[in-house]
């Protein structure tokens, strides 16, 4: 079977046969494979969960394909909520004609991506669509996490703000991967599950007042909203801010504004100023972390705004991004 044929619909022995050869195969777990249903038991504690839909085009990218992404943006959703990761279902809706070689090696990616935070896919679905319904494959997500310590998000003025990497990596890797401008980079997507990072930050500080993973709408966006849920100031300092020449020259070539693009590997982390070098100790302990900085600092307890410092001296305040910069980004 190099393709899938199954007619919309289709729940027969077609159906099993997809079921049994690709994701039995790589997902299989004798402890939840009796039911309908996954059935589990859980320590302790509070529970975390998370849902995702991932729409990307293309499917393929420098540094990743949908199913790595669908995996590692559903384990860092819950590690930047204080989670720890255990738990994972997925769907898929499947293009008919959509290659099985293609199929195989996404659920190979997810399979692998999973176990780099140890967690277990437990339970899933699979529609087959007609031809020229769903571009080739989408994939829907549910993950499930424990909370043993929920963070305070008390922040304070003084707290730093730090991120773990260079930004707008991924936007840009795809944006190139589409072909549509002519955009030729070697840049590969920041695509990561950084749950491993996260956890070691962690425990190298009982002051991390909050995280969060700066997706769609970028660094920016992710600030704007902290700023505004919890009526604090932000001032970030241009130059501090990560980021990679290639990113850099696309951006001037296209009028993008880095600081909106999508990244998929990246955490931003409010901590307290005093375990600011503990944290990015940690950080840069993992690939994933080796370009972390501190970019800013909270200025003060009220007004809820962000502001950016720029080289020349000026500040300008950044807002939350209207509208969608690049679309099927993730």
């Amino acid at each position: 079977m190099d393709r899938i044929t199954l007619a919309h619909g289709d729940g027969g022995e077609l159906a099993h046969q997809l079921i049994q050869q690709v994701f039995v195969s790589y997902f299989h777990n004798d402890a939840y494979a009796k039911f309908d249903s996954a059935l589990f038991h859980i320590e302790n504690g509070q529970l975390a969960m998370t849902t995702d839909s991932f729409v990307v085009k293309p499917i393929f990218f420098p540094g990743g394909n949908i199913g790595k992404l669908s995996v590692a943006g559903t384990v860092n959703d819950l590690a930047v909520s204080g989670a720890i990761p255990k738990m994972m279902t997925c769907s898929f809706i499947i293009e008919e004609g959509f290659p099985i070689k293609d199929l195989k090696q996404i659920v190979h990616s997810m399979a692998e991506e999973a176990k780099k935070a140890n967690v277990q896919i437990i339970a899933g679905d699979t529609k087959v669509v007609e031809r020229g319904s769903a571009d080739g494959i989408y994939i829907n997500t549910t993950g499930l996490g424990i909370v043993p310590q929920p963070l305070t998000a008390s922040i304070q003025e003084g707290d730093s703000v730090i991120i773990s990497g260079s930004v707008g990596d991924h936007g840009i890797a795809v944006l190139a991967a589409r072909g549509e401008l002519g955009l030729m980079t070697h840049l590969e997507s920041d695509c990561a599950t950084l749950y491993p990072m996260i956890s070691a930050a962690m425990k190298a500080s009982k002051n991390i007042r909050i995280m969060r993973d700066p997706t769609r709408g970028g660094l920016a966006t992710s600030l704007v909203e902290i700023c505004e849920d919890f009526q604090v100031t932000i001032e970030l300092e241009e130059e501090a801010i990560p980021l990679k020449r290639e990113v850099q020259g696309a951006c001037e070539l296209l009028g993008f504004d880095p600081l909106y693009l999508a990244n998929e590997g990246k955490v931003v982390l409010i901590v307290a100023k005093e375990d600011e070098q503990n944290v990015l100790d940690a950080i840069r302990s993992f690939p994933e972390g080796k370009e972390a900085a501190v970019i800013g600092t909270v200025r003060s307890t009220e007004k809820g705004q962000l502001l950016l410092r720029t080289p020349l001296g000026t500040t300008r305040r950044l807002y939350r991004l209207s509208g969608l910069l690049l679309p099927r980004i993730c």
